[in-house]
């Protein structure tokens, strides 16, 4: 498995070549960025030479489309869909991914029936290019009274969404900290297979009753309370070898420098990663 990094809790000052360039001095091996932006900003030829020379691979983009809204926004996104795919197998990218939220304001019925044929057709085009699909599951229990009607929480219910899409390039996105949040154990992983999971989060929680965590308040990965050794070994026995990414979400962007960031990043790894 790959020590991988997401920007999230990075803040947002720091480009693609110095965050590329920070991951590998601390011993990363994957980065999770806009594979087409990255290009538009560099060129091919140069963003290639940069991943190269840092020996640095793109372990996911983001799904560039907004699906969960109106039929107008989604067939505008859609269309740029494929020059995000080419980019990303450009750069040797095989993983893509978006998230489910756990409440919506339409009726749950039919935001299925369009959850599942949007989804479906970002896959189609995502297939073409090599490129998987990871669907993240959201765990923290506010959300789920952020809309009207309840919606996909669980991994199980992920599970059957994926099965409903009917793709073989679609899976999980495994995140820490849904994980703990669902309260799921080590077996909701091991029996999972390799192909079921694309991409893999990585992150930690404060010591609170598990209902009262909020999403966008983590900790940085071996500073919380989350069995995190468990949860990778757990992922690791089911044969998955690709990134797992850092994803720290917070209330306010961090104060400390990026270096200073990645400093504390590398601790955390490095003490998770020494129990696997």
């Amino acid at each position: 498995m790959l020590r991988g990094l997401t920007k999230a809790g990075f803040g947002t000052s720091i480009d693609d070549k110095q965050f590329i360039e920070l991951a590998a001095d601390y011993n990363f091996q994957s980065v999770d960025i806009d594979a087409k932006q990255f290009i538009e900003d560099y060129g091919l030829p140069h963003a290639k030479a940069i991943l190269e020379e840092n020996k640095i691979v793109i372990g996911a983009i983001p799904l560039p489309v907004e699906w969960r809204n109106s039929n107008e926004e989604f067939q505008s996104d859609i269309v740029n869909l494929v020059s995000s795919a080419k980019a990303a197998f450009d750069l040797g990218c095989t993983r893509c991914c978006t998230y489910i939220l756990p409440s919506t304001d339409l009726k749950p019925a039919s935001f299925m029936s369009t959850t599942i044929k949007r989804l479906r057709a970002c896959a189609e085009i995502l297939d073409v290019y090599g490129i998987r699909l990871g669907l993240e599951y959201v765990g923290p229990h506010h959300l789920r009274k952020l809309g009207k009607y309840p919606f996909i929480w669980t991994q199980n219910e992920t599970l059957e969404l994926i099965d409903a899409i009917g793709k073989s390039n679609v899976g999980l996105l495994l995140d820490s900290y849904h994980w703990y949040t669902t309260g799921l154990s080590s077996e909701d992983i091991t029996r999972l297979n390799e192909k079921q999971i694309v991409h893999v989060h990585i992150n930690d929680a404060y010591s609170l009753p598990i209902e009262e965590l909020k999403d966008n308040d983590r900790l940085y990965t071996g500073e919380g309370v989350i069995d995190l050794p468990l949860f990778l070994n757990s992922i690791k026995q089911t044969g998955y070898n690709g990134a797992i990414s850092q994803e720290v979400l917070t209330p306010n962007p961090p104060t400390e420098s990026v270096v200073e960031l990645m400093k504390r990043t590398k601790q955390g790894f490095d003490k998770v990663f020494s129990s696997i």
